[in-house]
């Protein structure tokens, strides 16, 4: 039985893994010297760009020389505080409140206990369903999963999962419900009231949602109208809106976060990812005052979450710096300016055959392949397009996120675009040149 390399169970135990040495800015270097452009800043996570070390390094170690870690139900930390005042700054107007923990999946579960508590509260005992969106990705844990709409990743824990309503999605190349934009009324948008009355408005706590849907539908972006009418039926019906800001939060799409492109203040924001740019494991769950108020008011002074490294000082030390790095650089305005060269380079690649839309905002894009470009069919899933294409682009030293399920959670074919918002005009040029030449070699091995 052959074992794994360095006795590592490996994601894809069937794959071969270069060794990370080193990463510099917007390129990453494995132990034999080669060089990868970081074209999708992890699974768009690396927002400031690898090893800044005067700012983030040092402030690791400055954090790490006084202590890594208090128990969180013993003590509080000055980093700890100062990341939640810096996020609050950061975030939408009436947002009050911090709860931090490891990463996205912890954050969403986080959410739900919150959600549940709130209701509770309330004394709507009763209300203990989230609704969440097919193409959907909340985390991997199994309530995340539960409100995950992606079906292959969704698969293989069906027995595990809880039994959420879900919606169909704003996805505008591919109107689920057949109708085109403006005409449509944003009927997507009123799914939500539909679902609320078919599973009766009194089992309904909240509805959650990615402000842009990020790796399950490449970067899908929302028609203008679409959450303030979800804003307007949450707070019609009495449930809770959650905006998943994982991928979109701090900077991505050009905005503080993804939601600002709408206008809607939320009630919780659950974030990961881009506040830590990666240095740090580090996620947080972000409170309205108005749910905060909820809390303060009860007889009860705790409840249960249990994460061991919640508001750990190290991790928060790095987040810190992260945002203050962003802040002291502008990289949210610079994430905007780049996102629009990006955006004019790779619309070109329409052209191209099997690419059929260019869509996202900010440094968020997604590219989707299709096999007819007029009738948008979908390429067959067992000739795995997208995994096919980031393949080889890995090869010439460019990372991109592949996607499948793009259409209905099983078939479809994307790829995601997400580098540091420190990316210049010349790598975005080289990031497009190696993948159109990838498309058109990909396309015309599947055309002989």
């Amino acid at each position: 039985m052959k074992k794994g390399i360095e006795h590592v169970f490996c994601r894809d135990w069937r794959k071969s893994y270069p060794k990370i040495d080193r990463g510099e800015g917007v390129y990453l270097f494995d132990t034999h010297g080669k060089r990868y452009l970081d074209g999708s800043g992890g699974p768009a996570v690396v927002s400031i760009g690898h090893g800044v070390f005067e700012e983030i390094i040092d402030a690791m170690v400055g954090q790490a020389r006084k202590v890594c870690f208090p128990y969180v139900g013993h003590f509080m930390s000055e980093a700890q505080i100062e990341l939640a005042k810096k996020i609050i700054g950061f975030a939408p107007p009436g947002m009050s409140q911090v709860y931090f923990v490891s990463g996205g999946s912890e954050a969403t579960e986080v959410a739900l206990k919150l959600i549940r508590q709130y209701h509770k509260e309330h004394g709507n005992h009763s209300r203990v369903k989230v609704i969440s969106r097919w193409q959907s990705y909340h985390g991997a844990t199994i309530g995340a999963l539960s409100l995950s709409g992606h079906t292959s990743r969704r698969a293989d824990y069906l027995p595990y999962l809880l039994n959420f309503p879900h919606i169909l999605p704003p996805y505008c190349y591919r109107c689920p419900f057949g109708k085109e934009y403006p005409s449509c009324d944003i009927y997507c948008a009123y799914d939500l009231e539909r679902t609320i009355k078919r599973e009766g408005k009194e089992s309904i706590a909240a509805f959650i949602a990615e402000p842009i849907i990020g790796n399950t539908v490449g970067a899908a972006v929302p028609p203008p109208e679409y959450f303030p009418i979800i804003r307007e039926i949450c707070n019609r019906y009495g449930i809770l809106l959650v905006v998943d800001e994982v991928i979109t939060g701090f900077g991505r799409t050009g905005r503080n976060f993804g939601i600002d492109h709408w206008g809607v203040v939320p009630d919780l924001i659950i974030t990961g990812k881009g506040i830590s740019s990666g240095y740090a494991p580090l996620g947080a769950v972000i409170m309205h005052e108005g749910v905060y108020e909820v809390f303060t008011e009860s007889k009860r002074s705790t409840f249960f979450l249990g994460y061991t490294y919640s508001g750990n000082p190290l991790s928060c030390a790095v987040g810190l710096a992260v945002l203050r790095y962003i802040e002291k650089n502008d990289l949210v305005e610079r994430s905007a300016q780049m996102g629009e060269y990006l955006f004019k380079r790779f619309s070109k690649m329409k052209e191209l055959p099997m690419v059929g839309d260019i869509r996202g905002k900010g440094l968020l894009l997604g590219v989707e392949l299709v096999i007819d470009k007029g009738e948008r069919t979908p390429f067959e899933r067992s000739r795995k397009i997208a995994e096919t294409i980031t393949s080889e682009a890995f090869v010439r030293g460019l990372i991109l996120l592949s996607g499948s399920g793009t259409v209905d959670g099983v078939s479809g074919d994307h790829l995601v675009i997400a580098p540091p918002f420190i990316i210049e005009e010349e790598q975005i040029e080289e990031m497009a040149a190696i993948l159109e030449k990838v498309i058109l070699e990909v396309y015309a091995n599947t055309a002989s």
